[in-house]
């Protein structure tokens, strides 16, 4: 382990560390903000891991403060959660020498998941949201066993995890976030490795969960009574929203040409600008084109997003 470490030491050695945040933040971590980088270089220095090869994730998650609103809701805030992702399990795991593999990943029956999907149509120069029914297959279970060399004897740490359990949903309509839509085998594949991982190997990869297993999911932590909140929904209140007109059924809110000042004026939060690199990414565009289709001034860099510039762009990549 100490070759390891002290050989990616000295890839790294003739970088400073200004150097080396301007390469994350341009190639690996493209739209973090500088501190959650620092948090990135923090956690590879004291695990002896090389920050070029990303063994974390930088994930934005709706994180429980432990107050509660007036009508009695966790209240949550937006923060960048520095996560292990399932490659940082598999490095640590060789590094002790007694990894001895890991089998095909085995799938339970195919499943059909209904639910209600969120779509943004122009309708006669207005952008109308609407409702649609939607499916997606996905295998009821992911089984993934892990195998380990304990006494010179290779033994087998099997892990099964249900799709049901672990898919990340977009909203409260139950509807899978993009990632999960796109990949429905793939990501419980990495969710039931990762299980498997964590029970060959416990003293290596610990209890945090990874990356693949939290992205579109909730952070809980405990109050003062050690009592976890469950996190129903998000900080805003669900708010009365505008009756479709005649004869447009689906129709549950209806988007004016011209919106209504908003009130917070402030820069956007990292978690924000995350997920509209997320977002244009995962659209194949460009941030100038994004800009452009967001109606917002000509750049090719988030930097300087304020908060009626992350609504925009959030709405456009819709």
């Amino acid at each position: 382990m100490n070759a390891l470490v002290k050989g990616e030491q000295t890839a790294l050695a003739n970088i400073t560390e200004q150097e080396l945040v301007e390469v994350l933040q341009s190639s690996l971590y493209p739209g973090a903000q500088l501190q959650s980088i620092k948090l990135v270089l923090g956690y590879c220095k004291a695990s002896g891991l090389d920050p070029m090869q990303k063994p974390v994730h930088i994930v934005p998650m709706k994180v429980s403060t432990g107050q509660k609103d007036n009508n009695g809701w966790d209240i949550k805030a937006m923060r960048d959660v520095i996560m292990p992702g399932v490659g940082l399990y598999r490095t640590q795991a060789a590094r002790t020498q007694e990894y001895a593999g890991v089998s095909d990943p085995e799938f339970g029956p195919t499943k059909t998941l209904s639910f209600k999907a969120e779509r943004w149509e122009d309708d006669g120069g207005r952008r109308v949201k609407r409702w649609v029914d939607e499916t997606i297959e996905y295998p009821e279970w992911c089984r993934v066993s892990v195998k380990r060399l304990v006494g010179g004897i290779v033994c087998d740490f099997p892990a099964r995890e249900y799709w049901l359990e672990n898919y990340a949903s977009k909203g409260d309509s139950g509807e899978p976030n993009a990632m999960w839509k796109k990949r429905p085998i793939g990501q419980i594949a990495k969710c039931a490795e990762a299980q498997a991982l964590r029970k060959a190997f416990p003293e290596q990869t610990g209890s945090q969960p990874t990356a693949e297993e939290m992205e579109g999911k909730d952070l809980m932590i405990e109050d003062q009574s050690g009592q976890p909140h469950a996190g129903k929904p998000a900080v805003a209140m669900p708010q009365a929203k505008a009756k479709p007109e005649a004869g447009e059924e689906g129709v549950t809110d209806v988007e004016p040409k011209v919106k209504p000042a908003a009130q917070d004026t402030g820069a956007a939060s990292v978690g924000e600008i995350a997920y509209i690199n997320k977002k244009i990414e995962a659209k194949g565009l460009t941030v100038a084109a994004a800009r452009e289709s967001a109606g917002l001034d000509a750049s090719d860099t988030l930097d300087g997003l304020t908060k009626d510039g992350f609504v925009a762009l959030k709405d456009a990549l819709k």
